[in-house]
């Protein structure tokens, strides 16, 4: 062999070593993040059609500007604002967009009829940052953007900016998702998150008054801003409260859009608690866990059963959960309880929404309480309150806000609605609990670390018969 193919030989074996010896690039986490969203958004999205590309049946304002051009809703040079006839409170919007140079729109959100998008309500930015008109050079001839960062494509303007990188270029069609459930904002541009955000836990960084962020419904809007946008296959899927009661007669058949956890007849879809403390749950793996998960599985089957389509425990064992975990959801429940019992539900591992009787006075083996400071003491648990609320919260409100159980033998409707780190509550049609925080109990130095973004519902065992059916759930995405 000749020493020429030798070396190319030795080259190419270098080059193959070399090569495999690369680490592969890590991936985007905002286009992993925004996978997962655009896929727990189609899990429970019923989308409905916002153009059907003829005509604006769904909108007001501008319509002489605002055209219709085989499909495509064509925003003019020097287009204003179009409205959607139908006010929306919770919901996702998903539209493709396709911007001229330096183009400018935006999407108004929550906004009142006629309002301005980035007061009245919010304005998710539309515009092609990179243009000529937003950009400068330097006489060294680096280019420097000349708006401020919160006015960027998909910012919320004046309030968070968003991060770029992922508009294409001008000429090209966008696809934009923006998730818009209680006071959490996603958007979502070509496959990446570009903004996530909790409105209760932001300062406007224009530090203006920006009040619209507090509405809790309206209009969405295309915020024209005089230059010609392109906009298609425009949608919306409604996120919006369920009514406090479900829509369904039938004893554990759920309403529409909800999945039952209970189908009235065994303990599918539920197991056995495997350790009291959930940081000590979560930590187990492997055969510890198959062993805690085997034996709390046998105590589940010796205390909960089912009893005439109702689920039923006896008091001995220890609580039940869901073999699924949760994150942000809707839960209806029925739940009943003899004089005296107490019991509760779990949140995502967490303690807890209350179950409990508010008439019983609390004492054993003891005379009755003769004078107000007595029964101030018997009352120390706060059961006289009434069910629903959040009793192990130390920061935030753990009272419920009217009592409205039901007497102990009867049943109480829960509807149970947990968006991010904050809880509503129903029960029997009165709101007891409204956006409260619900804190995390396992964090025992402050209470202050979030909650876990998704896990376990439990029902919770506090040594007396209970009594559940009717639980549905439907899963929000996030």
């Amino acid at each position: 062999m000749n020493r020429s193919l030798t070396l190319l030989l030795v080259l190419c074996f270098t080059g193959m070593v070399s090569g495999q010896n690369k680490k592969a690039p890590k991936p985007d986490p905002n286009l992993v993040e925004g996978a997962k969203s655009l896929d727990r958004i189609e899990a429970n999205a019923e989308w409905v059609s916002l153009f059907n590309g003829k005509d604006l049946e769904h909108w007001q304002g501008d319509t002489e500007k605002y055209i219709p051009q085989d499909g495509i809703l064509v925003c003019e040079q020097g287009g204003k604002i179009l409205e959607t006839k139908k006010e929306y409170s919770d919901f996702v919007f998903s539209f493709e967009f396709k911007l001229e140079e330096s183009g400018n729109n935006g999407i108004g959100i929550r906004i009142p009829k006629g309002g301005h998008a980035a007061y009245g309500g919010m304005e998710i930015q539309i515009l092609d940052h990179n243009g000529s008109k937003y950009n400068t050079e330097t006489k060294d001839g680096k280019k420097i953007r000349t708006i401020k960062p919160w006015q960027v494509h998909g910012s919320i303007y004046g309030v968070m900016p968003a991060k770029t990188g992922y508009l294409k270029p001008v000429g090209e069609w966008n696809q934009e998702t923006i998730l818009c459930i209680e006071d959490h904002i996603k958007v979502i541009l070509n496959g990446a998150v570009i903004v996530d955000a909790y409105l209760d836990d932001l300062s406007p960084v224009d530090g203006r008054p920006h009040p619209g962020l507090r509405n809790r419904k309206g209009h969405i809007t295309l915020a024209g801003h005089n230059d010609r946008v392109e906009f298609r296959s425009l949608k919306v899927a409604e996120f919006s409260p369920s009514p406090p009661r479900p829509a369904s007669s039938a004893e554990n058949t759920p309403p529409a859009g909800f999945t039952a956890l209970f189908n009235g007849k065994d303990l599918n879809g539920w197991k056995g608690l495997a350790h009291r403390n959930a940081n000590e749950r979560r930590a187990l793996t492997g055969k510890a866990l198959e062993e805690a998960q085997t034996e709390a599985d046998k105590t589940m089957n010796e205390h909960w059963s089912v009893v005439d389509g109702i689920l039923t425990y006896d008091g001995e064992g220890q609580s039940l959960c869901t073999a699924k975990d949760y994150a942000d959801f809707e839960l209806y429940m029925d739940w009943k309880i003899p004089p005296g019992a107490d019991s509760g539900v779990y949140l995502r591992g967490t303690p807890q929404v209350q179950i409990w009787d508010p008439w019983h006075i609390g004492i054993k083996d003891k005379e009755l309480p003769d004078n107000a400071e007595e029964w101030v003491t018997a009352y120390r648990t706060g059961r006289n309150l009434g069910s629903g609320g959040l009793w192990n919260n130390r920061r935030h409100s753990n009272r419920p806000l009217v009592l409205a159980d039901n007497k102990p033998g009867e049943w109480n409707t829960f509807l149970i609605r947990m968006v991010g780190d904050k809880v509503s509550i129903w029960l029997n049609e009165k709101n007891v609990i409204d956006r409260t925080v619900l804190e995390n109990f396992w964090d025992k130095e402050g209470r202050i670390l979030p909650l876990p973004r998704a896990d376990q519902i439990e029902l919770q065992h506090h040594g007396s018969e209970l009594f559940f059916k009717n639980l549905y759930i439907r899963e929000l995405p996030y």
